[in-house]
């Protein structure tokens, strides 16, 4: 069994959770270190005690600087009773520079591989700070086995041309995980339009888009009832100057708090006809070239997901024809393509997506056991010591199931 320890930057994020569960459906034994932001009891997973190495703060870049120095003065104390790991997963460049310490008390030779799934601004200044940051990302993953990362434009647009990072890469998409006993991929099921009542465009997830909350709200307001905004979910509170308030002096929106996921996310897309897919928090950066896990939650229930063009999530979207497309990010562009919508137009935009294969959207099990199979490889593979051939940004990500059953 591959022993694997995992480090995250917050032990709070239901995303975390996700790879976890899948580590362990793939057959992995995992133990679980990290840092925690807030309390969030939806996060926990059954049978998993993580080794708690202090508290960060969201947004306060010096603070957590100082917790990962300190953390790695006093690490040896808080994995005294783990043991050593066949590999180590660092998500995130924090949780990089307790992993190398890490492999130095296990021994020098832990194999690492570098999750990372959003690429933060400072990353990508030109400035001191931003040069300071990819040189340290370069010298602590320098000896990293893999680099896991989750959508082809972060590689084009950052990993290949900036961060020095060369590991070899491993797409794996946000997508929904589904641990059902018989392993199948059950059909996507097309949504219903509105017999009666208003539309209901749901946001989910990370909420963090001060943008976007002004956007819908104007739009809701504008569309006069016609268009009802439903927000689950965790809300970086910091982001906003008052999101309650603001949601409370809203008529045509609401807040319902966050979600367990993967239980929750069939009975809470069932209560929305659009998924909003869009999202400019480090607008032109990270936002534009994600592919978020709402865009697979949504379209795995039949939803259909808004997209603004120019984006990867579009370009994901454009190519096999999903979706509708946000030409202009205002409330008067949604409007004018949202108010001509009609049941005939929103039957055959979710019978589109209802017809892509189940594996579009969802991770089942024993694509959870490929990627522990790809991860053992990992354990016996000699260091990269070759260039890489990173996929192509224009590529389709949907790819055929490679060797470990990823794609």
């Amino acid at each position: 069994m591959l022993q694997i320890l995992y480090f995250a930057q917050d032990l709070a994020d239901p995303a975390v959770r996700r790879r976890v569960l899948m580590l362990l459906a793939g057959g992995a034994k995992v133990t679980l270190a990290g840092f925690r932001r807030d309390a969030n009891p939806l996060a926990a997973i059954d049978g998993i005690v993580p080794v708690e190495l202090g508290n960060t703060h969201d947004g306060r870049f010096v603070q957590r600087v100082g917790a990962i120095a300190k953390s790695c003065l006093s690490l040896k104390q808080a994995l005294r009773r783990v043991e050593r790991p066949d590999l180590i997963i660092a998500r995130n460049l924090d949780m990089l520079a307790i992993a190398r310490k890490a492999v130095s008390l296990f021994g020098g030779d832990v194999p690492i591989v570098y999750e990372c799934l959003d690429i933060h601004r400072l990353l990508l200044s030109p400035g001191i700070a931003g040069k300071a940051l990819r040189t340290s990302e370069r010298l602590l993953g320098r000896d990293a086995r893999l680099l896991i990362t989750s959508s082809p434009a972060f590689v084009e647009n950052y990993f290949r041309p900036l961060s020095g990072i060369s590991a070899p890469t491993m797409m794996l998409e946000n997508k929904v995980l589904e641990l059902d006993e018989t392993d199948a991929r059950p059909s996507v099921t097309a949504a219903a339009a509105p017999t009666h009542g208003p539309w209901r465009i749901g946001w989910f997830g990370a909420l963090r888009c001060r943008k976007s909350l002004a956007l819908l709200a104007t739009f809701s307001r504008r569309m006069e009832g016609r268009f009802e905004i439903v927000l689950r979910g965790r809300p970086a509170y910091r982001e906003f100057d008052d999101f309650d308030g603001f949601i409370r002096n809203e008529p045509f929106m609401t807040f319902h708090g966050p979600y367990r996921s993967p239980e929750e996310l069939g009975a809470i897309y069932s209560d929305v006809h659009f998924t909003w897919a869009i999202d400019f928090f480090e607008e032109g950066q990270n936002s534009k070239w994600l592919l978020p896990n709402r865009l697979y939650e949504g379209c795995r229930f039949g939803r259909v997901p808004i997209a603004l063009r120019g984006t990867e999530t579009a370009r994901f979207l454009a190519i096999r024809g999903l979706g509708v497309l946000l030409e202009e990010a205002d409330a008067d562009a949604l409007a004018a393509l949202m108010g001509s919508m009609t049941s005939e137009i929103y039957d055959a935009t979710s019978r589109r997506i209802a017809a892509c294969a189940p594996e579009t959207w969802i991770f089942n099990r024993s694509d959870c056991e490929g990627l522990v199979r790809r991860l053992s490889a990992v354990t016996s593979a000699a260091p990269p010591r070759i260039a890489l051939d990173f996929p192509q940004a224009h590529q389709n990500t949907s790819t055929p199931q490679n060797e470990g059953g990823l794609s």
